[in-house]
């Protein structure tokens, strides 16, 4: 079969290869069309060789072609598939450095809290523009998959206001269950059958069974306690499973920073995070991870290219839902995930108009979510919580409403634990004011932001620890750009 499979943000040189890989392990799809898009000419060049590459050396007939014209790699295409990140890692800096003046300390702050909000007014206004193209150019009932964070607003944003038939997708499903899997003693995947649901990055296994055998809450945390890592990596998790009774999807450090009580005192951080890697916890760790390797493709293009003529092992196939989407899609082999999805009753204690994340079967009429399911009232309450704040960041970031951003950001978990009302709004104007080339629909407000700051009344904070070495503001990024640029 032949259809058009369309990648924006395909200069994500790493996943895009993953994805690539994992759509021609479905024999069916040999002779489809990847058309991919992106800002970055240079990545496109680099991504293309390597998927030219795997092609040549599986004697395929896949055509791969690649432009910065989005519209054109989009028309036609059956499925559009989104890995973007707006505003790079220039403006992803100013998400981590400017909470942390104000005492908001974030570990990654790319889904909800004060950086994962001001993300969601970048990518907002792209992903719009990605709907009217795809509703324009591509085929009639083209499905958009979004990858890209924060996952749930732009999700939202994509159905409610873009008009497009959106799916989101995360692995963080797969990664916890995975974990589970290793505590219990599993041998084979298959051996651990589970019901995980709740909204992205806060989704919750409320059933698990091992080879039938129901576990419970006991049973799970004495597994995490005498595992000789997941112990000490995962210490905010296990608290939080040994209160609420469940096990939640997201690493250690993803957790703690949707929830007000764990990051709340730098004191308290300690406590909970482990150093190891940065994941587990670190004050602005992805920042630091994500500007540490942020030109790892350039230093290892010759190996990947050289890589790519290895011949394609569906063995290998990732569990990346996208592949398995498609497949079901298109040849009514049925797949069972998790995916993003507007609510509609669902799950029944979380609003009909939530972005949610549950369990989905998909065959050639669609995804077929299950239906009926009811979490934990702790879990639901949490869920609420940032339903409430991502509601009302998608709303701001389509009306370009500074005061609606400001109060979205007021009535985050974490924010509200740590900040006064005066310092948020102070912040939010900063932060509107240093994002301001990203945020067209705030142009407006931005004179009127600065002549507040101007005025300087909130005195912000002497943030000690791990965020002064990890932090790097956008002109020390620029720097360093331009010295990886002068060496060559």
């Amino acid at each position: 079969m032949s259809f058009k499979i369309a990648i924006i943000g395909a200069g994500s040189v790493g996943f895009t290869k993953k994805l690539f890989t994992d759509i021609l392990c479905v024999p069916e799809f040999r002779d489809v069309e990847f058309a991919l898009t992106d800002v970055s000419e240079h990545n496109l060049t680099m991504i293309k060789a390597i998927l030219d590459r795997i092609v040549e050396a599986n004697k395929l007939p896949t055509r791969v072609t690649a432009t910065t014209d989005r519209r054109a790699a989009l028309s036609g295409a059956r499925y559009i598939i989104s890995c973007v990140r707006v505003g790079g890692l220039e403006a992803y800096a100013e998400d981590i450095r400017i909470p942390l003046k104000y005492g908001i300390d974030q570990c990654v702050g790319d889904t909800i809290c004060a950086g994962g909000i001001l993300y969601g007014q970048r990518n907002i206004p792209v992903i719009l523009d990605f709907c009217k193209d795809i509703r324009e150019v591509a085929e009639t009932g083209a499905k958009f998959l979004n990858y890209a964070n924060p996952m749930a607003m732009n999700t939202w944003a994509a159905i409610e206001y873009g008009k497009v038939d959106t799916i989101g997708l995360c692995h963080g499903v797969q990664h916890g269950a995975e974990q589970i899997a290793e505590v219990l003693g599993a041998k084979d995947k298959n051996e651990l059958d589970y019901i995980c649901s709740g909204i992205n990055h806060q989704t919750w296994f409320v059933d698990l069974r091992f080879n039938g055998r129901k576990i419970g809450k006991d049973e799970l945390i004495a597994a995490f306690e005498a595992h000789p890592v997941y112990s000490k990596q995962e210490k905010l998790r296990i608290d939080v499973l040994k209160r609420f009774g469940v096990y939640s999807t997201e690493s250690n450090g993803h957790l703690s920073e949707y929830l007000p009580w764990y990051r709340k005192r730098p004191d308290e951080i300690n406590k909970w995070i482990d150093m190891s890697d940065w994941i587990h916890g670190e004050t602005g760790g992805y920042l630091r991870h994500s500007t540490e390797t942020r030109n790892w493709f350039e230093t290892e293009f010759q190996q990947i290219l050289d890589s790519a003529s290895q011949p394609i092992d569906p063995a290998r196939r990732s569990n990346e839902h996208a592949s398995h989407i498609l497949e079901a899609l298109e040849t009514n082999r049925v797949y069972r995930g998790h995916f993003n999805v507007k609510n509609n009753g669902v799950i029944t204690n979380l609003p009909a108009d939530a972005i949610i994340e549950s369990p989905g079967f998909v065959d050639r009429f669609g995804i077929n979510m299950v239906a009926g399911i009811t979490l934990p009232e702790a879990c639901a309450a949490t869920c609420i919580s940032s339903i409430n704040v991502q509601r009302m960041s998608v709303h701001a970031a389509i009306s370009g409403d500074i005061d609606l951003l400001k109060l979205a950001v007021l009535h985050d978990p974490l924010v509200g634990a740590v900040a006064t009302p005066e310092e948020v709004w102070q912040m939010v104007d900063e932060m509107v004011v240093a994002e301001a080339r990203w945020l067209p629909q705030y142009a407006h407000a931005v004179d009127g932001a600065k002549e507040r700051l101007s005025q300087g009344k909130v005195k912000t904070r002497d943030w000690k620890g791990a965020a002064s070495r990890n932090v790097r503001s956008i002109e020390e990024l620029r720097a360093e750009k331009a010295a990886l640029k002068q060496a060559g």
